[in-house]
């Protein structure tokens, strides 16, 4: 199946240059990353806890960084959401365009390590990567296999696309399919992650909540993306699924942002939707934290977040890189 088609007509968007605006910018590509790795270290103990029971569980909502869920985690502990983000920020944060047998390399060795946790899909692509088929190849042999496979990988780990492309959106579409693709060749998979980018770079830049939607969803063509992200802002609670499916995560986390005022409020709203709470809280986080910024995220959570340093480190790396376009 080829990747869906996206285009984007829109401007290269204007440098900042002023003290205050860099600083604004900095703050917000930092929220981004770190946003995306507490949403993902709140949620991977309930992971797959059903709303119910998370409630039962804690009736005010969870809203502190625990330990234990099926994956035995430690408090502040990430789990393969944002250990994939750290490898592609990684390969994007070296000078030059896109490698994508880069990316495919450190995606191997992160698979090689043994984590945790892998998901199914990821886990058939890579092993194709580690049996010799080019990246290219290897999303679709999954989806031969699988015509189904339509997993939310591809947008839990997409945001420093967003940040290293924010000034060239030519750039950020292609960037956004091939990293999406090189697991998750399904065109919802990739027109999805395309709408994240498209989405967190428009925030990066200062762009509204109001405008978000009409943001994301630009020149994607795919009907079945674009309903998941205009349906979002009117959904009520009860109507959003926060499964594996990668359109009902992409719905959960846009609905997160347009429903809660604040960074932690909305990857708190997030992660206890429960099922797939690791990752829906990841990529609201992502999307939210490129809205409100590193500093409306609470200390408490960036005081045992394990890897912060790391994060903060990447974020500014990317701003450099993207401003050198």
């Amino acid at each position: 199946m080829a990747a869906e088609r996206v285009h984007s007509d829109r401007p290269k968007k204007l440098h900042l240059h002023s003290g205050d605006s860099d600083r604004t910018l900095i703050d917000r590509y930092r929220g981004c990353l770190l946003g995306l790795a507490c949403g993902d270290a709140l949620g991977g103990p309930i992971e797959f806890e059903t709303r119910a029971a998370i409630r039962e569980r804690f009736p005010g909502g969870l809203r502190d960084f625990i330990g234990g869920g099926w994956l035995h985690l430690i408090p502040g502990e990430i789990t393969d959401d944002t250990q994939m983000t750290l490898a592609l920020a990684e390969s994007l944060a070296c000078s030059g365009p896109l490698d994508m047998d880069d990316v495919a390399a450190r995606f191997l060795s992160w698979f090689r390590s043994e984590p945790k946790d892998i998901g199914n899909t990821t886990r058939s692509a890579l092993s194709y990567l580690a049996n010799g088929v080019p990246w290219e190849e290897a999303g679709e042999r999954v989806i031969s296999e699988s015509p189904s496979a339509a997993g939310n990988a591809a947008v839990m780990r997409c945001a420093p696309v967003a940040l290293r492309f924010r000034t060239a959106p030519a750039q950020l579409v292609p960037a956004s399919v091939d990293t999406a693709r090189i697991t998750h060749a399904d065109q919802r998979c990739t027109a999805a992650a395309v709408a994240v980018n498209q989405a967190i770079a428009y925030l990066l830049d200062g762009g509204d909540r109001n405008g978000v939607t009409q943001a994301a969803i630009d020149g994607i063509e795919d009907r079945e993306t674009r309903l998941a992200v205009t349906k979002a802002p009117g959904l009520a609670e009860h109507q959003v699924r926060s499964g594996g499916y990668v359109l009902d995560t992409m719905t959960a986390a846009f609905w997160s942002l347009a429903n809660h005022d604040s960074l932690e409020e909305t990857i708190i709203a997030a992660v206890n939707l429960g099922h797939d709470a690791d990752t829906t809280g990841a990529v609201a986080g992502a999307i939210a934290g490129a809205h409100y910024g590193a500093n409306a995220l609470p200390e408490r959570w960036l005081a045992i977040l394990q890897p912060r340093s790391r994060l903060e480190t990447l974020a500014d790396r990317l701003l450099e890189l993207s401003d050198s376009i």
